[in-house]
């Protein structure tokens, strides 16, 4: 009579060990790796090791698209669910996301609702459901869903397993988006979201440094120079001002494209980077920038109506500078040979003021008024 419980206790004893063990080893790589996906699939495999789950997935929310992605996926037919999104609301995964709480179903021939969803989707073959939300807060990040496992999903016992693992899980995608924002506002200029100048010498010692490494990158540097922004601040105010640089500093953004990248260099002074561009193509783009910026009208919400222009340099690497130094030199002494001039126009380095408008016409067989 007493051996029974005492062998009941040791068993319990035992998986409350293993459990702890699992969660100190978490715990350890929590605090020696800031590598998300390194953190959340060590989290799933233990997991994993727990409950033998036939399928086993890590899916994160989109806020924005306001849908379900995968981040992480083992199992049967894993590599086909790279790249599908679920809609919030939507499946298991969707259920559990939108409503915050978790769902666990042993035995899905028992439950009306979910028996339906797996009469109607007999391709994922369910019998039984976990799916648990990670959540921080209010806020649910995202969900892990384990599809046909082997223990008892009905143990209180083991549901504070897994919501104490989604923890964890919420802890390392808290700590990822941390030290994202902090590298990012390390990066980032606070009045326009564009890159600073300090990001700029960073990205140009990388380009520079792959050329004597033998894998050389032509790209192409452009300063800008907004011209008599002075009189914006004079005649506005410095927060109107604020605000023309950081309508200025999107108009750049969407011109320019993903490919490249635009930096405040300081005060009205913007950068453009052209990786891979070299100098016919990279004056295409700045002249086709010019006259977007010329033409705009900025701050039409506010109903004032600012049109600015800009005085714009270009330079490209290496046949303009072949160091960091010197290709930034090139940029800046074009751009103030215009600034110093005309205005409202572009210098191109090596070739003379307007011949590269015709140059660049003969490259693309681009009609006249394209880069008027």
């Amino acid at each position: 009579m007493i051996l029974k419980p005492r062998r009941q206790y040791e068993v319990i004893e035992s998986r409350q060990m293993d459990h702890l063990r699992v969660f100190h080893d978490v715990a350890r790589t929590l605090t020696t790796s800031l590598e998300l996906e390194e953190i959340l699939r060590h989290i799933m495999e233990k997991m994993a090791s727990f409950f033998g789950p036939e399928r086993w997935s890590l899916l994160m929310i989109d806020k924005k698209a306001k849908e379900l992605y995968y981040a992480i996926a083992v199992g049967e037919d894993s590599n086909s669910l790279k790249g599908l999104r679920v809609p919030l609301g939507q499946g298991v995964a969707g259920w559990v996301a939108a409503t915050g709480n978790p769902l666990v179903v042993p035995n899905v021939s028992l439950d009306p609702h979910w028996s339906t969803f797996a009469r109607n989707n007999p391709d994922l073959n369910i019998e039984s459901i976990a799916c648990v939300p990670i959540r921080s807060g209010e806020e649910t990040l995202g969900v892990i869903q384990l599809l046909n496992s082997k223990l008892d999903l009905m143990s209180e016992y083991s549901i504070s397993f897994l919501r104490i693992l989604c923890d964890y899980a919420a802890i390392a995608i808290g700590n990822a988006r941390s030290v994202n924002l902090i590298h990012e506002l390390t990066i980032t200029d606070d009045c326009t979201g564009l890159f600073n100048a300090r990001y700029l010498y960073t990205q140009l010692d990388e380009l520079v440094l792959k050329t004597h490494v033998g894998l050389p990158v032509p790209f192409s540097l452009l300063f800008i120079d907004l011209d008599r922004f002075k009189q914006v601040n004079d005649t506005h105010g410095h927060l109107v001002g604020s605000r023309l640089l950081a309508e200025v500093g999107d108009l750049i953004r969407r011109i320019i494209g993903p490919g490249n990248s635009a930096y405040r260099y300081g005060g009205d002074e913007f950068v453009v980077l052209m990786p891979g561009l070299e100098k016919v193509a990279a004056v295409a783009l700045t002249r086709s920038l010019h006259d977007m910026l010329r033409e705009h009208i900025f701050l039409s919400g506010e109903q004032l109506g600012l049109q600015v222009s800009g005085s714009f340099g270009l330079a490209t690497y290496p046949e303009d500078g072949d160091t960091v130094h010197a290709i930034l030199r090139s940029a800046d002494s074009m751009m103030y040979e215009v600034k110093n001039t005309t205005r409202d126009d572009v210098a191109v380095m090596g070739m003379p003021r307007r011949a590269h408008r015709a140059q660049v016409l003969d490259a693309f067989s681009a009609p006249e008024k394209t880069y008027r």
